[in-house]
């Protein structure tokens, strides 16, 4: 049954590949349009005793000490050991056009030993850009993804209880300094790289203006002369183009990953004609050691003797099955899913394929 499902296999057909049309804000990404990220080092207070140990952190301690004396605590020589403080990394990202005393997200993480940051807050923190200077300060309570439950002998962590997230949790101080208004011609950055897709945006943009407004520079960008479309400012120009539509020509793609086992393929994947033969082969060796004991009134002692079955198990393979040229992967997959192929047998094939040539995709493995 198997071997006359393969063959049947081998007699399909790939259909031709409709490509669909994406908006173009969803294909490029605009010059000067872009976040920036974002770090900080702060304290997460208030925990129920999940903090981070202080001999094994000392950093806690330190950064403990200057904040207390910031806001006029003496603790020079002093020994305290919190249990409920624990030292944290916040990183966010500012938005593009990001105003002075706007709101964003920011995501916490320990750094020390602490147990768990639920039900903490998160003091007063600068948060920096990559030249050094604060952009935002972050505070808040923190929101925890996990859950610890332990006791004495045993402990259950669902999640990660470590991590956290705090929903506008920090204000912006500091407006990037970039005037976009000043632009006159504009890049639109293609996230997938190719050629066709270019080109294809270049035709796209030059039809809706109804003259040569726009020039594709390689594989990856495309450039816009904003005083050629006749619009106000670059701004009023992404707002005309940024929903247009265009049906983008990706490159055939396998991608696999073998630790969970997944596998996603592109709809312009082929194959050329190949002869594909899978099969099992398990190897078991039990130990049944039996005890040898002397005979009654005997002069002797007991032995234990060592005792091996060793078997090998072959099933009987469906040979070599073949498939012609063109067949679409995605349909050469379909077919083993049917037959029960395991993932990470299937992705043996695939290497296989792949191997011999007759896959005419970019295989990737993570």
């Amino acid at each position: 049954m198997i071997r006359s499902l393969l063959l049947t296999l081998s007699l399909l057909w790939a259909l031709p590949a409709v490509a669909q049309e994406i908006r173009l804000k969803d294909l490029v990404e605009f010059d000067g349009v872009r976040g920036n990220d974002l770090v900080g080092y702060g304290l997460v207070v208030g925990l129920n005793g999940t903090g981070d140990g202080i001999r094994n952190a000392p950093f806690t301690e330190e950064i403990m000490a200057n904040l207390l004396e910031r806001l006029g605590v003496n603790v020079t020589g002093e020994a305290f050991r919190p249990k409920n403080v624990a030292a944290v990394l916040v990183t966010s990202e500012l938005p593009a056009f990001a105003r002075a005393g706007g709101r964003i997200d920011v995501t916490v993480s320990a750094i020390g030993d602490a147990k768990s940051l639920l039900g903490g807050t998160l003091v007063m923190t600068p948060l920096n850009g990559a030249d050094g200077q604060i952009y935002a300060v972050a505070q808040g309570t923190v929101i925890a993804g996990g859950l610890v439950a332990e006791g004495e002998v045993a402990r259950v962590v669902q999640g990660v209880p470590t991590a956290g997230s705090i929903p506008a949790g920090a204000r912006v101080e500091r407006e990037v300094d970039f005037d976009f208004t000043s632009l006159r011609s504009l890049r639109l950055a293609l996230r997938n790289p190719d050629f066709s897709t270019a080109a294809l945006i270049e035709t796209q943009l030059n039809r809706e203006f109804g003259r040569r407004v726009a020039t594709m520079l390689d594989a990856g960008t495309v450039e816009l002369n904003v005083d050629a479309t006749g619009m106000r400012s670059a701004a009023h120009a992404i707002g005309k183009i940024e929903n247009l539509s265009v049906a983008p020509q990706t490159r055939a793609r396998v991608v696999v990953d073998q630790r969970s086992g997944t596998i996603v393929i592109g709809q312009d994947v082929r194959i050329s004609r190949v002869a594909v033969a899978q099969g099992n082969l398990t190897l078991r060796v039990e130990e049944a050691p039996m005890v040898v004991q002397p005979n009654p009134f005997a002069q002797g002692e007991t032995v234990v003797v060592p005792r091996t079955n060793a078997a090998i198990n072959q099933p009987v393979g469906t040979g070599l099955a073949e498939v012609r040229g063109g067949t679409s992967l995605s349909e050469l997959v379909a077919g083993l899913n049917a037959l029960g192929v395991p993932p990470n047998d299937m992705i043996n094939i695939l290497k296989s394929i792949h191997a011999a040539g007759a896959l005419h995709a970019e295989f990737v493995i993570n």
